[in-house]
């Protein structure tokens, strides 16, 4: 996939994360998926994951080179209790407005490092396969 499609594919994912995250409810918020989370809970767990790669954009601007820290498989362990603290309203807003910035951030990076951050993982810039696979979950779960 050319960063391009991946891009349009990034504001695909956003814009279906603000649509429905804009029209969920207070009890839809709090509906527990499959995953065991509620639905708060997944929206911030994407804003976390977004600012993740945000934060890998900024230290490759910093030191012109990519590092990804490698914390991954312990992330969701560690915040999932943190992000059950988080009111749902802001999980909404912060899942929306951290998609966004990382959005516009890829689309602004160099193809350089963008490559390098594909070889590491694809997901680091195709943000929509992340997002897509829990809104579609979302949308499932509200369905019922």
């Amino acid at each position: 996939m050319e960063t391009r499609e991946i891009f349009q594919a990034n504001r695909k994912s956003t814009r279906r994360l603000t649509e429905i995250s804009q029209r969920l409810s207070q009890q839809e918020l709090s509906q527990t998926l499959s995953n065991g989370w509620p639905v708060y809970v997944t929206l911030a767990h994407l804003a976390v994951w977004d600012q993740r790669v945000i934060h890998v954009l900024n230290l490759a601007k910093e030191s012109n080179t990519l590092v990804v820290p490698s914390f991954d498989l312990q992330l969701n362990d560690i915040l999932t209790p943190i992000l059950h603290t988080i009111p749902p309203e802001d999980a909404v807003k912060l899942s929306i407005n951290i998609a966004h910035s990382l959005d516009q951030m890829l689309e602004e990076c160099s193809l350089e490092i963008l490559t390098e951050m594909i070889k590491v993982n694809a997901r680091l810039v195709n943000r929509s396969l992340h997002r897509n696979n829990h809104i579609d979950s979302i949308e499932a779960s509200i369905k019922k």
